[in-house]
């Protein structure tokens, strides 16, 4: 299956330079359809761009304080220097959406 997402373009060059191979989002019921071996479409929301990743992997948790404290912050697009922080997401979804819906990490390799 493929599916087609929007993502900001920090994110969106960590993942084009393999800096970062987990994407973090809301587990949705649209994302409860994704597997093992489909492909995600990324467009840059600035340029336009797009990306192509395989799904690896897919873990859920209850929440982005739990998928923080299980990745190593490096595959989430931080750096050594940088903290990682779980609100760093609130720029995204609010804590009701996030106590809704729970959080998804998707654990991708770029396609080249």
């Amino acid at each position: 299956m493929l599916f087609e997402m929007k993502l900001h373009p920090v994110p969106f060059n960590l993942i084009a330079t393999g800096r970062k191979d987990i994407e973090m989002r809301l587990f949705t019921e649209e994302r409860k359809k994704m597997a093992i071996g489909d492909h995600i479409v990324f467009t840059n929301t600035s340029s336009g761009k797009k990306l192509e990743v395989v799904v690896k992997g897919l873990k859920s948790f209850k929440n982005f304080q739990e998928l923080y404290k299980f990745y190593p912050k490096n595959r989430l697009g931080y750096l050594n220097s940088d903290e990682a922080d779980y609100r760093d997401m609130n720029q995204y979804y609010t804590d009701e959406n996030i106590n809704k819906f729970g959080a998804l990490a998707i654990e991708i390799e770029l396609i080249k």
